[in-house]
């Protein structure tokens, strides 16, 4: 195991901080045109927000893939980024943007932790 949960979920945190980037400062005017596109297509906000973060998801699945060369840390490391975005927006906690990045480094690294050390056995 060594230190490849941290690995997943710093570069998990810096992916991100690139989505955000990408879809927030570089893309915004066409991602706000594709919302409401997928908003008339989807029809409820919740909806709309699922397919955001599934898309979210996506992108993390990627990435994360080609820098660990492994669909599998790929698709764990979306899925566990996922689930701690829909959870935490069920709880409707309101966390200030450190707050929110410590959230999920810390769940996203114990869930490596715990995966990693199971597998050893």
């Amino acid at each position: 195991m060594e230190l490849l949960w941290f690995y997943i979920a710093v570069v998990l945190a810096i992916s991100d901080e690139i989505h955000s980037v990408i879809l927030w400062r570089v893309f915004a005017d066409f991602y706000i045109l594709l919302a409401g596109i997928l908003r008339e297509t989807v029809k409820t906000n919740i909806a709309l927000w699922i397919v955001h973060e599934g898309m979210e998801a996506i992108f993390h699945f990627i990435l994360l893939s080609i820098l660990f060369f492994s669909l599998e840390i790929g698709f764990l490391a979306a899925f566990v980024h996922f689930a701690v975005d829909f959870f935490h927006e069920l709880s409707g906690m309101e966390l200030r943007w450190i707050q929110h990045r410590a959230l999920h480094f810390v769940i996203e690294s114990l869930f490596f932790i715990l995966l990693f050390s199971l597998l050893n056995f």
